[in-house]
């Protein structure tokens, strides 16, 4: 069987496969959360806060298929099963049930900004073995961020 040879020396490649599979787990749990969370949410702010967490949605969506494609394109293997992010995600669950739309607000808030901190460390720590990686992270960080501004300003 062909395997895709890694650009990267060993020591860097696993590095950068570490810090690409826990964006992926991240990214992938972020996305069923906010999916959650736009189903089930009530209250006042319903729309404003469903239509962001589509937003949510859309852009770790996108950001899930590039982080898990630079994994394949450095000989990594990405691991986007539901008992892998079930078993290694730090993301805190969201309830089930229908959920008022402050708390959903606070939830958003408080998950995005973990991630956003997560994926800060794995900026830097692709800073020297893989710049390419490096760049990815940094987007996906930068639209983490953005969206943490957009639901901390709802509070």
């Amino acid at each position: 069987m062909a395997t895709v040879r890694s650009p990267l020396a060993e020591d860097a490649r696993k590095i950068v496969g570490e810090a690409l599979q826990g964006a992926l787990i991240d990214l992938i749990d972020l996305s069923l959360i906010a999916k959650q969370a736009h189903w089930n949410i009530i209250g006042p702010n319903f729309r404003s806060v469903h239509l962001q967490l589509d937003e949510v949605v859309k852009k770790a969506r996108k950001h899930m298929d590039v982080i898990a494609e630079r994994a394949v394109a450095i000989g990594v293997n990405p691991d986007g099963r539901a008992a892998t992010v079930a078993n290694t995600s730090d993301v805190r669950p969201i309830e089930a049930g229908y959920i008022q739309d402050e708390k959903v607000v606070g939830i958003m808030t408080d998950t995005l900004w973990g991630i956003a901190a997560r994926f800060r460390d794995r900026v830097i720590a692709t800073d020297e073995p893989d710049p390419v990686s490096q760049d990815l992270l940094i987007a996906v960080s930068e639209d983490l961020e953005q969206q943490h501004w957009m639901f901390e300003a709802m509070k």
